[in-house]
């Protein structure tokens, strides 16, 4: 939950996804050039008047959003914060609201996370390429031989300008951060050997990678402005070890559900593998959300 605490949230007002960013990162299309007009022949003795160039077509600016798309998400998650969270109902609220409502539906969902899609497509390229040619063969290809046989926390550092690259956007922000805590979760999850990479393990990074990513953009949409953490340390970790659990058991589902096998992949299938595990796990998050409310 590190980058809610950095960003005041988005603005409901705003697009969630701008109209010339289909895919959460492209630049605006250019303005086509104007074609040079041919004057007229004008009879002898007259002053031609010269044309008028058309005027460039424009892109279209997206219509402002729900200035309240977030509220009920935000005040439902507020709710669970405060209750040290103790209250699973406010939860489930929260994020079913956010991505059935707020969000729109998981399609959009997935799309507004363009840089971390990205990142999970690049970072799936270079590790099934360690599979596929060997460790080194991998670092090589990045020019990190140097960091060969070092220790795997050291290797995935090396690799963050490749995997995700630093920009200026919140979403390139939520990228970067979700890779340094997938980086600090390796060893808990029981991968400590850059050189023994196997393809389960491939698949538990690419989760601990989505789940981190889905969290902090979770936490940067509601889990801002209105939030004000416990000041009890065990709380705090409660309520994050809840929000993490929750929303990777939606990643691991979805893996679960036949989208595994990212190794055998050629390169060109990767992007679309990644956006369909994003879709899926926001439509599984929605459905977990429901599930808890009629739970209660």
């Amino acid at each position: 939950m590190g980058t809610s605490n950095s960003y005041g949230g988005s603005g409901g007002d705003k697009p969630l996804v701008p109209s010339w960013l289909p895919d959460g990162g492209s630049a605006p299309p250019p303005i086509p050039p104007v074609p040079p007009t041919v004057p007229p022949t004008a009879p002898p003795g007259t002053n031609p008047v010269p044309p008028v160039p058309a005027p460039p077509v424009l892109p279209l600016l997206p219509a402002p959003g729900d200035a309240a798309r977030f509220t009920p998400a935000r005040s439902n998650f507020t709710r669970f914060v405060t209750s040290g969270g103790s209250d699973r109902v406010s939860l489930g609220r929260a994020i079913s609201h956010y991505v059935s409502t707020s969000l729109g539906g998981s399609g959009t969902a997935a799309r507004r996370m363009g840089a971390s899609r990205q990142a999970s497509a690049r970072l799936a390229t270079i590790l099934s390429g360690a599979l596929a040619n060997g460790p080194r063969e991998a670092l090589r290809s990045l020019k990190l031989e140097s960091l060969a046989g070092h220790p795997i926390e050291e290797i995935f550092l090396g690799m963050m300008e490749y995997v995700c690259p630093e920009g200026g956007t919140i979403d390139d922000s939520i990228a970067r951060e979700a890779f340094v805590e997938t980086i600090a979760d390796l060893a808990a999850n029981g991968l400590t050997d850059f050189d023994a990479l196997t393809a389960e393990q491939l698949q538990t990074i690419l989760e601990l990678y989505a789940a981190h990513a889905i969290e902090a953009r979770l936490c940067n949409d509601i889990g801002t402005k209105a939030v004000t953490l416990p000041s009890n340390v065990a709380a705090v970790e409660n309520i994050q070890k809840q929000l993490f659990d929750f929303v990777r058991r939606s990643v691991s589902d979805v893996f679960m559900t036949g989208l595994a096998g990212v190794a055998a992949m050629t390169p060109d299938k990767v992007v679309g593998f990644v956006t369909g595990v994003y879709e899926q796990a926001f439509a599984i998050l929605q459905s977990m959300g429901e599930a808890e409310v009629d739970a209660k």
